[in-house]
């Protein structure tokens, strides 16, 4: 039987009486519409501004156009489609005049679904960077059934394409908190997308785009030619034929683990570069393609190429003086990776089970006993995958414990280290490249240079039994809107967890409170890290550090002024069909919202 598709209308209004008016105002079904009579023509939108929400009864029509008189949005009457980008096109509907009088449909003329509608506005928040329209954009695709990996696919496509310095913070940020959409609510989630497609419009911004080198005719060349001269071209800086390489290896059909092993290898060349920024980009754009598929060549040379800038360009901790001085750290480094072969040999065939005490051995005093802890484990056969789990464990205690006597700005230094360790063990599951210890050893020795931010250290807490976790988590949350309440919030997260409180309910409220807030690039890092630690993790107390040093982390940096979570509660608001000018809007206008 066909479905009957013929829109229902309904009378609105005599057609003189519009004529005299101009304009008028009815509600049909719960949606407010707009009737104008303009230029001998009767026309009906939806009464609310697609901008944010003023009643366009309220505005003015000239030569076809009609002006919202709160920030001056237009759109063309008859089709409804905005002059301005940033507002949105407004509803349309269609009309009748019967024996005189108007009649309405309250069913929009849409040229196109509304997932649709919704993936192209994305597009235009990202390229114009507007975030209002990017919320909009992330609260109606979620709405729509979209899944949240294609969201993800379409801001890592645009960032990596349209900015010539490659991958940066706002993709990592994106898909750090893609990472974490199954520990958020179901608002979360938007706001968690919404958050991260912003950041990647912002990287953009001005930016000029990338524009990409050529894989080579060749395509039989082996792998380890390949990684030869990946390595030689990001050793002298050569950005360009660094990328060629890369792009022949994925045009060569090379998968995840080889070309992981290619990154990764020239990524830890040198020591710790930039800080560790630079592998754990290289981290973040493979899980990225995780999520998203390696099955297209063009997308996974597209994301790869996007890092070659990065390490080529980086700064190498061997030129720095806290590697060399007191203690030249670099050299004993090159000294165990002259050996890194005959260790790891050695080390075949055995099972490493990780020691007593093994953890207090990285944090030791002396370089000597943490270099002979790591080649001891490699000689009885540690995977790196164990090893950087260890070292991240050590690093993440350092953040559960940092003293807040010290700088503000040295929380990143133990920031730092602890995702760069992180980084290394995700790459750790996607390959075995021997070259993935020296990551280990990088992170140990920034482990052992970060001492001194815990000395003294900052009691990490255990928690009281008996407290009450529904009240230990509102402390956290009220610990999260005072300044400097980082004692507090570390030890609210230990009550909940000692008193028997779900994690997973902590890592939702942890993620709502990150995603409220006008957070920055590297505590975004710091949730991100610390709940994957968490997760990968038996022990109660090893779990309870993780989250511990998330939550002071957190702590140090809020509040703040809560601009995007603004823009982010307009936009939901705006097409849950509220108001959000603040207006009465007069008796009509109440009746029709």
């Amino acid at each position: 039987m066909a479905v009957d598709d013929t829109p229902t209308f309904h009378e609105v209004v005599p057609l003189d009486e519009l004529r005299e008016t101009g304009r008028t105002l009815t509600a049909v079904d719960g949606t407010p519409i707009a009737v104008f009579h303009h230029e001998g023509e009767v026309r009906a939108v939806n009464n609310r501004c697609p901008h944010m929400g003023f009643p366009l009864t309220e505005g003015s029509v000239e030569e076809g156009v009609l002006t919202c008189h709160w920030h001056h949005a237009r759109f063309e009457l008859s089709c409804g489609d905005t002059f301005d980008p940033w507002a949105d096109d407004v509803d349309t509907y269609p009309v009748e005049v019967r024996d005189g009088v108007v009649y309405v449909a309250p069913e929009p003329r849409r040229s196109e679904p509304p997932a649709e509608h919704w993936r192209s506005r994305l597009d235009d928040g990202l390229e114009q960077d507007i975030r209002l329209v990017l919320a909009k954009s992330a609260v109606g695709l979620l709405d729509n059934g979209v899944d949240p990996g294609e969201v993800l696919d379409r801001g890592v496509r645009f960032g990596v394409r349209n900015r010539a310095d490659g991958w940066g913070s706002g993709l990592t940020i994106l898909v750090a908190l893609a990472n974490r959409l199954p520990d958020l609510d179901e608002q979360d989630r938007k706001r968690a997308l919404y958050q991260g497609l912003a950041e990647v419009a912002g990287d953009c911004a001005g930016e000029p785009p990338k524009f990409d080198q050529e894989a080579f005719d060749a395509a039989d060349v082996p792998f380890e030619r390949l990684l030869a001269w990946f390595r030689e071209n990001v050793e002298v800086r050569d950005a360009d034929g660094a990328e060629r390489v890369l792009r022949t290896a994925v045009a060569a059909g090379y998968g995840p683990e080889r070309l992981t092993e290619l990154l990764v290898t020239a990524a830890t060349d040198h020591r710790y570069l930039d800080t560790g920024h630079a592998f754990d980009f290289v981290n973040k754009a493979t899980e990225a393609l995780d999520r998203v598929g390696w099955d297209d060549d063009e997308r996974v040379a597209d994301v790869l190429a996007s890092l070659v800038r990065g390490l080529a360009t980086a700064r190498r901790a061997e030129e720095t003086s806290s590697w060399r001085q007191p203690v030249d750290l670099a050299a004993m480094c090159e000294d165990t990776f002259d050996r890194l072969d005959d260790l790891v040999a050695a080390g075949e065939g055995a099972t490493w089970t990780e020691p007593d005490g093994f953890t207090d051995r990285l944090l030791a005093e002396d370089p000597e006993t943490v270099f002979e802890a790591l080649e001891t484990a490699i000689r009885g056969g540690a995977s790196v995958e164990q090893l950087a789990r260890a070292v991240s464990l050590a690093a993440v205690t350092r953040v559960a414990r940092f003293a807040t006597s010290n700088e503000f700005a040295d929380w990143n230094t133990v920031h730092h280290t602890f995702t760069f360790a992180n980084a290394v063990q995700r790459a750790a599951e996607r390959t075995d490249a021997t070259a993935l210890y020296r990551g280990v050893v990088d992170a140990a020795v920034n482990v052992y240079l970060d001492r001194f931010l815990n000395t003294p250290p900052a009691p990490e807490p255990t928690g009281d039994p008996d407290a009450d976790p529904a009240a230990a988590l509102e402390e956290a949350r009220l610990a999260f809107e005072q300044q400097g309440k980082v004692e507090a919030a570390g030890g609210a997260v230990a009550d909940f967890l000692a008193a028997g409180g779900d994690s997973e309910r902590l890592k939702a409220a942890l993620g709502n409170a990150l995603l409220v807030e006008d957070t920055d690039f590297h505590t975004f890092q710091a949730y991100e890290a610390a709940c994957r630690q968490h997760d990968a993790r038996d022990d109660p107390a090893e779990r309870r550090t993780c989250l511990v040093a998330a939550a002071r982390y957190m702590a140090a940096h809020y509040p703040t002024r809560r601009s995007r979570e603004q823009t982010f509660s307009i936009a939901a608001r705006l097409l849950r069909g509220e108001r959000v000018d603040g207006a009465d809007g007069g008796a009509a206008a109440g009746a029709a919202e």
